[in-house]
């Protein structure tokens, strides 16, 4: 009875541990500096940029401006000629964003367009991208560090062929 009791109560307590360790964790720190929990990416809504926005002019329809830009994230009931792209992403390593563009239609046909400076494709690009913000490795060394490396001895002689045991073996074959 005693022998069965102890590996349940050791789980037990290894259980109530690890439990403990959890909840004492703050929620952006990593554990020990070793372990980091894992962050999923939240990304909301529409991307739309500066070249997307380009090609929007007044005076096009719902169903050209859908065709360029996607649905929108917002559309209400109570306000049916506003349209709303709401953008919002949070991704560890960068800093959270969120855009909103608003188009205002009068009956089918785009009337105004009220948008933040929006970014480029490549400048969004780089802005959520974490490795975009290190530096460049420098892979060629500078022409004083060619000369500080020490210089290579010279070899006297070609390497002698490795020398072991001669077998002659039968053929695989035989004719």
């Amino acid at each position: 009875m005693r022998r069965s009791f102890l590996p349940l109560s050791g789980s037990l307590a290894a259980v109530l541990l690890l439990a403990g360790c959890a909840s004492s964790l703050p929620s952006s720190s990593n554990f020990l500096g070793l372990i980091t929990p894992y962050r999923i990416d939240i990304v909301q809504g529409n991307v739309v940029t500066r070249e997307q926005m380009a090609r929007v002019k007044p005076g096009m329809t719902r169903v050209q401006v859908r065709e360029l830009l996607g649905s929108p994230m917002l559309t209400d009931l109570f306000h049916a000629n506003r349209w709303d792209y709401i953008f919002t992403i949070r991704r560890p390593g960068t800093e959270p964003q969120r855009r909103s563009v608003v188009l205002v239609f009068e009956g089918e046909a785009l009337k105004t367009i009220v948008a933040p400076e929006l970014p480029s494709e490549h400048e969004f690009v780089a802005s959520i991208s974490p490795l975009a913000r290190s530096e460049p490795k420098v892979l060629e060394l500078s022409e004083d560090q060619r000369k500080a490396l020490p210089v290579p001895a010279k070899r006297e002689a070609p390497a002698a062929e490795p020398v072991g045991p001669v077998r002659d073996y039968p053929p695989l074959e035989t004719p």
